[in-house]
C-alpha cells in the first residue's frame, strides 16, 4: 500500500497576507507570481485547514491527480502531477477562458459548416446565428463540440495560437493545443496536451475571473435558444450532483485521454479547492474526484477536532 501525505509549513500572518494578495489578485500577474510553484513544493503560509492529506493511491484509477489550493498556492495532494497527458474536453477551459478574454460576449456567432464538423451533434445547422455566451454555456455545461468550435472561430483564424500564447502567460508550462475542442486528432495524437497542475491552475484562474461561466456546470442541464428553436442537453458533470461543496466542474474523455475531470469545490465559505484527475476512466473518474473531496473533509474534520 502506498500512501501520499503532504504537509504545510506555517509561516507569519504577514506571509499568508502576502501569498493571499498574489492567489486572488487579478489578471496574469497573480498567475504569474504562482507559477513558480511546483509539485511538492512547500509554501509559506499561516495555518490553514486542511494541513494534509493522507490517501491510498491504489484506489484511485487516474494516471495523475492533484488536489490544489488557489488561496496560498498550496498542493495538498499529488500523484505524477506534472506529467503531460491527453486533456480532452478540459481543453475547453481553456477555449472559454480565451473567448471571454477576447471580447463582447453578447455579439452573435454565425455557425458555420466547419463548427459542425467535430463529434457530436447539439443540434445546431449550419448558418444559424448564436449569441457567444450561449455557445459557452452549452459548451461548458454539455461539452458541446460545435459551440466551443464556433465560440473558437470567432476570435480569428489564429485562435490556436491566442490558446497557446495565454497557456504560457498563465505560466502551464505542459499545455498545448492542436484543437479547441480536445478531440482526438488521429489514433495517435490528441487534441491537446498538458499536465493536472497546469489544469489544475487554468480552472483556478476560469472560476476566480469568470464563475459566472464556470459555476453554470453544476447545472443539470442546460437550455439556450438558436433562433426559434431551443437546444436543450445534459450535463456531463451530473453524476457529481448531490457531493456537497462542487461549485464547478468540467468533463473530459476521449479513447487517448481516457477519462478526465477538474472540480472545483468549497472546503469553507470563499475558500475554493481545485481537484483534478487524468487520465482515468469514464466512469472511475467521478469515483477518483470524489475520493479527493472526501480525503480533504476527512483531513479537515481530524484538524479541526484537534
Amino acid at each position: 500500500m502506498k500512501t501520499i501525505t503532504l504537509h504545510h509549513t506555517v509561516f507569519s500572518a504577514l506571509g499568508a497576507i502576502l501569498l493571499s494578495a498574489v492567489a486572488f489578485g487579478s489578471g496574469v500577474g497573480a498567475v504569474s507570481m504562482l507559477q513558480k510553484i511546483t509539485p511538492g513544493q512547500q509554501v509559506a503560509a499561516v495555518a490553514l485547514f486542511p494541513a494534509s492529506i493522507s490517501l491510498d493511491t491504489n484506489t484511485l484509477i487516474a494516471k495523475a491527480d492533484i488536489v490544489y489550493d488557489p488561496t496560498d498556492g498550496r498542493i495538498l495532494f499529488s500523484k505524477n502531477s506534472s506529467a503531460p497527458l491527453p486533456l480532452a474536453s478540459l481543453t475547453k477551459l481553456m477555449t472559454a477562458t480565451a473567448v471571454l478574454e477576447g471580447g463582447d460576449t453578447g455579439r452573435s456567432v454565425q455557425i458555420t459548416a466547419a463548427d459542425l464538423a467535430p463529434e457530436g451533434d447539439w443540434g445546431f445547422k449550419a448558418g444559424d446565428t448564436v449569441p457567444l455566451s450561449s455557445l459557452l454555456k452549452i459548451g461548458l455545461i454539455a461539452s458541446s463540440n460545435d459551440a466551443m468550435a464556433a465560440a473558437a472561430a470567432s476570435l480569428g483564424d489564429n485562435y490556436l495560437d491566442l490558446m497557446n500564447a495565454r497557456a504560457k502567460t498563465l505560466g502551464l508550462s505542459h499545455m498545448y493545443f492542436l484543437n479547441p475542442t480536445g478531440l482526438d486528432e488521429s489514433a495517435g495524437t490528441a487534441g491537446a496536451y498538458g499536465s493536472a497542475f497546469d489544469v489544475a491552475r487554468l480552472a483556478a484562474h476560469l472560476f476566480q475571473n469568470y464563475p459566472d461561466y464556470f459555476g453554470l456546470t453544476t447545472q443539470p442541464n442546460v437550455s439556450i435558444q438558436d433562433g426559434t428553436r431551443t437546444l436543450k442537453a445534459a450535463a456531463t458533470a451530473l453524476p457529481l450532483a448531490g457531493v456537497p461543496g462542487v461549485v464547478a466542474a468540467k468533463t473530459g474523455f476521449t479513447d487517448l485521454a481516457g477519462g478526465n475531470l477538474a472540480v472545483v469545490f468549497d472546503i469553507a465559505i470563499g475558500h475554493p479547492l481545485v481537484a483534478v484527475v487524468l487520465g482515468s476512466t469514464e466512469d472511475a473518474r467521478f469515483d477518483d474526484i470524489k475520493k479527493l473531496i472526501q480525503a480533504v473533509r476527512d483531513a479537515q474534520s481530524t484538524q479541526t477536532s484537534l
